[in-house]
């Protein structure tokens, strides 16, 4: 059938409409004369990440035009932040006269212009959002950039961004604060680059006031801002245009990471960093009172450890006595004794000993630094012959700095800073020393009197405890010898521990009635117990078929009876008589974890911030085994079934049966390997290899589980290759983790420290143990959001592995059969 002239018709139109709709849509990333954006739409970078359109902050009406990272509460840039538009009318385009510019739809009047004073034909014009958060605005004819957002920044810096200085035209680019969260208009606080021969970032109160500074750039770190060597702020440098720009800009070297650092309204800041556009940090780094410039006054330092926190540096005294007590620090300090080289100027006979320098460790330097171009050793002996001089400091990447005028706003640190030399007269440099050299002497008697006094009373105590332990044991051992005869292997093991009778236990858990077990694992059976005087106890009795025998047991009651700690629990006593042999432990009325944690309905009861919390006291009391404790103990057994809970919700570790005693070796073999399939780790599952990072791999499993609500030893998905770690990585690549949080915690509004929990886990299970964190790092990481979390490598076990493999390398390699080397535990609670 042939096509009529209406149908041809037809035909053209949508051909016509089809073309224009495909070219708006790949000019998606752009704005020109004839396209612009109303309040509805936005432009979009040609990645996807950045996008130009209208907003309104928190709790506000008002409409803004501006530049967002993967969503508006990323902010990173605004058009007309003191112009707000009262209603969504708003339009941004290409002016007549060349200018990107926001209308108000409403009055048709322009409440924001980029101000481009040489603007020419504008039909050949382009604004064009790149992939790098920076708008543009480019004349296609010269391909000459007119005007572009990164050079009129608001409150937010990102990578490649510059905050510069033009020595000849005194030019800054420079950043203001908002007024508030709700009120993008431009604060009392901005930040601008200045002392351009060693450069430093200075932050302004109403732009005139210095309100706090870095200190000067060594090519690696601001020397002033020891938050700078915790890597928090890596990826900053210093670069120079000529001899006439100098600039300060940061970026990473993977692509993956991206960062906003941000002004905030009280004058601190704000860094928020991303790893494959997942937010990982959110922290403010906030100022301490020191940081208040010249808070001190002219040669007057601070400490914020020291009450109060100013004091007049060595050689000099409060201008003002009487208002230096009232903590009023502004008229700063007096030398006592003038210089040598002052006396001459008023006595040319007068001789007597040389100044010389006090040297004032890990300090930050004075303000308005000058330089000498002399190697560290002449650095001193220079500023000696200047009689202006006061002070100098080296620093490697800096070189000689010295300071001729008011030493102004002065830190001591307790870590950073430089050396900082002060110049003194002979006869105070020695009163400075004496001063030191007291101060410390005193500090030694003080510390060597506490430390008798200490011994002295431990010595007593020791001797209490043996005598009272005597007698205990005298007593007892009496009271048992009447009843029945006991097998106590090792008794001097026991000593610590006290003896229990087999019958008050029989007694207390009705004989072992099925109706009172807790649970049942690899040692034996688990049964609640309630002794005469009304206390509830857990009876851990060693099963005569139990894989596990004499060693273990003996080996939980050495290392357990040695522990203290709120997260692991605690032993009370054993009872040993003839073949039967128990452990008496508190009594944990919310059994163990996975009773919880892999339960339909009890899950439901374990919100975010219980979970969290049981994350954070399994952490510290693996810390408090790895660290803290009198013995150094790898756990090797750690697991949900393991982790019991009192009546408060707080975790315990418990079954130390297979834990062992380190003695500062950094990995050791073993040729019996124990433990749980699931929680081992690659090197001590396969070579027998085991270390803090074997418990380190197990607390890593015990994280995605406790995220994910998945078992991880009964895992099961679409694709049965792979573990409960190879689904979460494959997820973890895809940028789809979110979807492996348990759907009863994923709407608590705590996501983001679920992913960054889920990210600890995978530091944790990385394959190579090295690269796997100790537990102080992770235990610093899940508390605290200012730490910095490294992008996690490949992690082990991602195919499934089962438990047959491991049975038949291992025999192969040992000769020797595994039936014993593995800890298999019931479902059930303790």
């Amino acid at each position: 059938m042939g096509l009529t002239s209406h149908d041809t018709n037809l035909l053209n139109h949508l051909f016509l409409f089809s073309t224009i709709f495909l070219g708006l849509s790949s000019a998606r990333d752009t704005i020109t004369p004839s396209q612009f954006i109303t309040d509805s739409e936005t432009v979009t970078s040609s990645d996807n990440v950045f996008k130009l359109g209208f907003f309104s902050p928190a709790n506000s009406t008002n409409r803004y035009a501006g530049i967002w990272y993967l969503s508006d509460t990323n902010i990173i840039w605004i058009a007309n932040r003191n112009q707000p538009l009262k209603d969504s009318s708003g339009i941004l385009k290409i002016s007549e006269d060349g200018n990107l510019v926001v209308l108000d739809g409403n009055k048709s009047e322009v409440v924001w212009s980029s101000n481009v004073s040489n603007a020419a034909n504008s039909s050949t014009f382009q604004a064009q959002l790149l992939h790098s958060g920076n708008l543009v605005l480019i004349d296609n004819t010269t391909g000459k950039t007119l005007w572009e957002s990164f050079k009129h920044p608001c409150d937010a810096a990102v990578p490649t961004m510059r905050i510069s200085a033009n020595r000849n035209t005194g030019e800054r680019i420079r950043f203001i604060s908002r007024k508030s969260v709700s009120d993008v208009s431009t604060g009392e606080f901005s930040a601008t680059i200045e002392r351009l021969d060693a450069p430093e970032v200075f932050f302004w109160i109403n732009g005139t006031r210095p309100y706090w500074r870095t200190g000067p750039w060594n090519g690696r770190i601001f020397i002033g801002t020891p938050m700078m060597s915790t890597g928090y702020l890596y990826g900053w440098g210093v670069g120079y245009e000529g001899n006439e720009t100098v600039y300060l800009t940061y970026s990473f070297a993977d692509p993956s990471k991206f960062g906003i650092l941000s002004l905030t309204p009280q004058g601190n800041l704000r860094l928020v960093r991303f790893y494959n556009q997942i937010e990982v940090l959110n922290m403010v780094l906030e100022n301490s009172k020191c940081d208040v410039y010249g808070l001190c006054g002219a040669f007057g330092s601070c400490n914020v450890k020291n009450s109060p926190i100013c004091s007049c540096l060595s050689g000099y005294e409060p201008r003002n006595l009487e208002e230096w007590n009232k903590q009023n620090w502004t008229s700063g300090c007096l030398r006592k004794e003038p210089l040598k080289c002052e006396r001459l100027k008023k006595n040319r006979s007068e001789v007597g000993q040389e100044d010389n320098f006090l040297k004032l460790g890990m300090m930050k330097v004075p303000d308005f630094a000058e330089r000498l171009d002399v190697e560290e050793i002449q650095c001193g002996t220079q500023c000696l012959k200047n009689c202006s001089c006061l002070a100098y400091a080296y620093d490697a990447g800096i070189g000689c700095m010295y300071w001729s005028g008011d030493l102004i706003d002065l830190q001591s640190f307790s870590s950073a800073g430089v050396d900082l030399f002060i110049r003194l007269a002979h006869s105070e440099l020695g009163n400075a020393e004496n001063r030191t050299d007291r101060r410390r002497s005193k500090r030694l008697v003080i510390a060597l009197a506490v430390a008798t006094a200490t011994i002295t009373l431990a010595i007593c105590a020791y001797l209490a405890i043996c005598a009272y332990r005597s007698l205990k044991r005298t007593a007892k051992h009496s009271e048992i010898q009447s009843q029945r005869m006991i097998e106590v292997p090792k008794p001097d093991k026991l000593d610590e521990l006290p003896l229990y009778d087999f019958e008050v236990l029989e007694t207390a858990t009705n004989n072992f009635h099925l109706a009172n077990t807790l649970g049942k694992g690899g040692f034996g059976p688990v049964y609640k117990g309630l002794l005469p005087d009304g206390q509830e106890i857990a009876v851990k009795r060693l099963s005569r078929a139990s894989g596990q025998g004499q060693e273990e047991f003996m080996n939980e009651v050495v290392v357990i009876s040695k522990l203290q700690h709120r997260n692991l629990v605690r032993i009370l006593g054993c009872c040993i008589e003839g073949d039967e042999k128990m452990l008496i432990y508190e009594f944990m009325p919310n059994k163990s974890l996975d009773a919880f944690i892999f339960d339909p309905l009890q899950r439901k009861n374990l919100n975010w911030t219980r979970r969290f919390s049981i994350i954070d006291g399994i952490a510290r009391g693996l810390l408090y085994l790895h660290r803290d404790s009198r013995l150094r103990i790898i756990h090797r057994d750690l697991k949900a079934s393991n982790i019991l809970l009192d009546g408060d919700m707080i975790p315990k570790i418990s079954d130390f049966g297979l834990a062992r005693i380190f003695k500062g070796e950094d990995e050791v073999n073993t040729k019996r390997v124990v433990g749980t399939y699931g929680y081992m780790s690659p090197e001590y599952a396969m070579e027998g290899l085991f270390s803090e990072k074997s418990d380190i791999y197990s607390f890593g499993v015990l994280l995605l589980e406790i995220a994910s609500g998945k078992r991880n030893s009964s895992f099961r998905n679409d694709e049965e290759s792979l573990s409960l770690i190879g689904f979460a990585w494959k997820l973890w690549n895809e940028d789809n983790i979110k979807s492996l949080i348990d759907p009863e915690i994923s709407a608590s509004g705590f996501e983001k420290q679920i992913l960054r929990c889920i990210h600890i886990a995978f530091l944790c299970v990385q394959e190579v143990a090295k690269d796997r964190p100790f537990m102080t790092t992770v235990v610093l990481m899940l508390n605290s959001e200012n730490s910095n979390l490294p992008p996690p490598k490949q992690v082990a076990f991602v195919q499934k592995r089962s438990p047959s493999i491991f049975k038949s390398s291992r025999s192969k390699e040992n000769h020797c059969n595994s039936n014993n080397h593995v800890t298999l535990t019931d479902i059930q609670g303790r």
